[in-house]
């Protein structure tokens, strides 16, 4: 069996924030699976149903995030579950919108939901992090993740949740790697502007050297100055 759960604050005035993101993935799981009703158990919300041959259990906690760890605990002991058949899906303010990655183990990285987890549950769970990008400031931080999404995000936002939804049965079967490729395939389409802008960013810095390997005779190169002496360190390191 596994538990698939959503983090997230209960009741409609958090519904549509950020750190909700959880919530509705999970939400998104439900409507592309053959789930139950949602029913109140286990200090949360959950629905029972099958992904393949496997028995699937969807938790979201009604406690508030810091206290999230207490409803997956009383579930994964109730089922008799080890921390390896769960995975959580929750908001990174480490990655940019858009971006999807899953990991076992690690840190808690300031999140107050996964902390929970970890203090009932042990460090072995698998994590589900969903880019909401960073607002740029420390002080900006509490208002961004409380801050509803806004009418720009909507588009990856939508192809994010609609793809974790339909490839979640991968996570299910243990396939990690094949969960983010599909759902990368789908949301690179729809990546924000202020990404792209840092693509193109990335991709300008490396232009000179770019066109110092693997240009002709006819790009003009700087021979004096601090890019010349640059350029000259790493075309005698690529020789």
């Amino acid at each position: 069996m596994k538990l698939l759960v959503g983090l997230g604050n209960p009741g409609s005035r958090h519904a549509g924030q950020r750190h909700n993101i959880g919530f509705m993935a999970v939400d998104e799981i439900h409507r592309h699976e053959d789930f139950s009703a949602w029913r109140e158990r286990f200090q949360g919300s959950v629905a029972e149903g099958k992904m393949g041959d496997e028995k699937v259990l969807l938790l979201k906690p009604s406690t508030y995030m810091n206290e999230s760890g207490r409803a997956v605990g009383e579930a994964m002991r109730f089922f008799k579950l080890e921390p390896r058949d769960i995975v959580v899906f929750y908001d990174e303010l480490d990655l940019a919108p858009g971006k999807i990655r899953v990991k076992t183990g690690g840190g808690a990285g300031g999140h107050n939901g996964i902390r929970s987890i970890d203090q009932h549950v042990s460090n072995g769970f698998r994590r589900v992090r969903m880019g909401i990008g960073h607002p740029g400031q420390k002080d900006l931080v509490t208002r961004h993740v409380l801050g509803d999404f806004s009418k720009s995000d909507q588009s990856w936002l939508e192809s994010l949740l609609d793809e974790t939804g339909r490839n979640a049965h991968l996570l299910v079967a243990g396939d990690d790697a094949g969960f983010m490729n599909r759902v990368a395939l789908r949301t690179q389409s729809n990546e924000p502007s202020g990404a792209k802008g840092q693509s193109s960013a990335r991709a300008k810095k490396q232009s000179h050297v770019h066109q110092a390997r693997n240009s002709g005779p006819k790009v003009k190169l700087p021979n004096k100055g601090p890019m010349a002496d640059m350029l000259a360190k790493i075309l005698r390191r690529g020789d």
